[in-house]
């Protein structure tokens, strides 16, 4: 009986006894040579190391291959299905978008997404199912749908969807079974079922998939889905049922599909409520543009409504939000960026828009209605939609620098599936990774506007910051005044009771000047007569990063703002000096530091500093320009270091 060969290898063949080389080498030496192994000769060498709990069938399949010389199928599928549980998808939710996805991509109008829970605690079993109302599929078409790659649009760029995966895969990452349910006339139920197991114990070398099977109604366990309201709400005036009938056959009109996912073992959260919740607010945000255009979209039988992280749309959910004057972002610059694909490709636009939140009047509003109705610390700064489903919200570092000012403008980019690779966008939709030909056109068409707005948010942060402190004197204000008394120069002689009036006058004109945002006029007057040493603020980008000025007996200390010293030391300093108020959402610094804080110190380096130039200068006319001089040089070196 002639020994069996693996298909696939070419045997070695042994040279024959008169066969040399060129060079007179003998080719019949065999002391170096060993022959491939057979794996009929040693079956303990070949044998499949799979774990225990391993498809059985597979396992069939493959020792069949290594010892009968089987034919060798390109996918193992007893294997390949269990494989596909692991694909990694982010969150249920994030699963549950593919199905959205194939319903949207079909038509539908109206796709609703159900959590069912039932058993004692601990011991619960969630069932998952999506209903959308779209025209169904032909028997035919459903058992393509069901293989793995079966798909009516393949490799399309134009919708959502491009390689036939995203239904199974989906499901398959929440439960080892699914069932596939779709119709085009009123009670003619066709249904596939995929089911890992099953498939895991299957022999056969090539697996093929059953003619859809033919129901004139719904089984019991996924009528009661359209019929009977959900456990969570628990408020049952929350959830409007599908129809107003107990036929779930009627409910679920002519035409349609279901993705039933039961006992699903996979599942980002325990309880139902947490899963709805979740399912809600990110499915808001995801599929806003195809909400606001008509589509219905419904989660244990609630609506969902759209969010905007851009806050541009009109019909929006933070529209609708009570208290609001101004229910929109303002649109700063819209640019169509031509993406390069190189090769005989020609380029292909994306739409890249940047829009700034009404800071000034938001950040009055309640910090309830700024972090949970409004989601203004939510972080999603950047916004990227492919054919117009968002497929990323979040920070992206190389286009944007996260700053608590960031929360306070919004970018979006629009591009096709024309530029997938480009946006470097998985096959699952899960985030994106753009190519750095990318990055540099959108950071080249919109860097300066985005620098313009983060100016525009730091000038008001800064004011309201101003208006926040006390009408009392600032902790370094106060410790400069107090040490002044032992410094060895007086910054100003006694004076007489007249002259004492006049500088009362002149306090009064400079508190007018250096008045904080909101503070009365006695006020300010009270604080700058008590203190030698103020403290103010001017935005100007042409100034140094501090001015000192010496007036009426006091040393005036102005931080300018627009320095990147403010931005990259002075605020962060101010933030942290008093961490239980400070505002690390909004970026603004903190109203009274610590008296020995980290910002205190800063200040008093300064005030020092404001000191010694000022006695200098006051000696020699000469000092004063040098001093004023090396402030200047040194600002520049100082703003050129920090911004490169």
């Amino acid at each position: 009986m002639p020994r069996p060969v693996l298909r696939g290898r070419c045997p070695r063949r042994r040279p024959t006894a008169d066969v040399t080389e060129p060079g007179g080498t003998d080719m019949t030496d065999t002391s170096t040579f060993t022959p491939p192994s057979d794996p009929a000769v040693e079956p303990e060498r070949f044998a499949p190391r799979w774990a225990p709990d391993a498809p059985r069938g597979g396992r069939a399949v493959l020792t069949r291959v290594l010892k009968d010389s089987a034919a060798v199928p390109l996918f193992l599928g007893q294997t390949f299905v269990q494989s596909l549980r692991d694909v990694g998808y982010d969150s249920t939710t994030s699963a549950l978008c593919e199905h959205v996805d194939n319903s949207i991509g079909a038509g539908a109008s109206e796709v609703r997404i159900y959590f069912r829970q039932a058993g004692r605690r601990g011991a619960q079993q969630t069932d998952v199912l999506v209903y959308d109302d779209g025209p169904g599929m032909a028997p035919a078409v459903l058992q393509v749908a069901t293989s793995f790659g079966g798909s009516m649009s393949y490799g399309s760029r134009e919708g959502i969807g491009r390689f036939g995966m995203g239904m199974k895969t989906a499901a398959l990452s929440l439960t080892p079974a699914v069932e596939i349910y779709s119709w085009q006339e009123r009670r003619a139920f066709y249904r596939m079922i995929l089911d890992t197991n099953a498939i895991g114990r299957d022999k056969a070398n090539l697996i093929t998939l059953p003619d859809p099977e033919f129901m004139a109604e719904l089984p019991a366990e996924v009528g009661e889905f359209f019929v009977q309201p959900m456990g969570f709400p628990k408020n049952r005036s929350e959830q409007d049922l599908l129809g107003d009938t107990d036929d779930a056959g009627e409910a679920v009109g002519p035409s349609g599909t279901i993705i039933y996912m039961p006992d699903c073992d996979r599942l980002s959260y325990a309880t139902a409520k947490t899963l709805v919740e979740h399912c809600v607010k990110e499915m808001a945000r995801v599929y806003r543009r195809h909400i606001a255009g008509g589509l219905k979209l419904w989660v244990n039988n609630r609506p969902v409504e759209a969010i905007d992280p851009t806050f541009s749309m009109p019909n929006a959910r933070h529209a609708a939000i009570d208290g609001l004057k101004t229910r929109t972002s303002r649109l700063v610059a819209a640019k169509k960026i031509a993406i390069e694909r190189g090769g005989a490709h020609k380029p292909v636009e994306i739409t890249v828009k940047l829009f700034a939140l009404p800071i000034e009047e938001w950040s009055d509003l309640p910090r309830k209605v700024q972090k949970n109705d409004l989601g203004v610390f939510s972080g999603h700064n950047i916004s990227v939609l492919r054919n117009d489903r968002e497929v990323f919200a979040g920070f992206l570092s190389e286009i944007v620098r996260r700053h608590g000012d960031a929360n306070w403008f919004r970018i979006e980019v629009d591009f096709t599936g024309e530029l997938d690779e480009a946006f470097g966008v998985a096959a699952n939709k899960q985030g994106v990774r753009l190519k750095s030909y990318v990055v540099d056109a959108i950071v080249k068409e919109i860097g300066d506007d985005v620098s313009s707005v983060r100016e525009e948010i730091k000038r008001v942060q800064t004011k309201r910051s101003i208006a926040k402190r006390p009408d009392v004197p600032s902790a370094s204000e106060t410790r400069a005044t107090e040490a002044d008394a032992f410094q060895p120069d007086a910054l100003d002689a006694e004076l007489t009771e007249t002259q004492r009036q006049q500088m009362d006058e002149n306090l009064r004109g400079l508190a007018v000047v250096l008045k904080r945002e909101g503070e009365a006029d006695e006020a300010a007057f009270e604080r700058v007569k008590q203190s030698k040493y103020l403290i103010g603020y001017r935005h100007d980008e042409y100034w140094p990063f501090y001015h000192v000025e010496n007036k009426f007996g006091r040393i005036i200390l102005t931080i300018n703002t627009a320095h990147p010293f403010y931005a990259e030391l002075y605020e962060p300093l101010m933030r942290v000096a008093t961490p239980e108020t400070g505002d690390g959402e909004t970026g603004e610094p903190v109203a009274s530091p610590a008296p020995n804080g980290p910002s205190v110190v800063l200040e008093l380096m300064l005030f020092s500093l404001a000191r010694a130039q000022s006695v200098l200068g006051r000696e020699s006319p000469d000092a004063a320009k040098l001093f004023d001089t090396l402030r200047r040089k040194w600002s520049e070196a100082f703003r050129i270091q920090l911004t490169h």
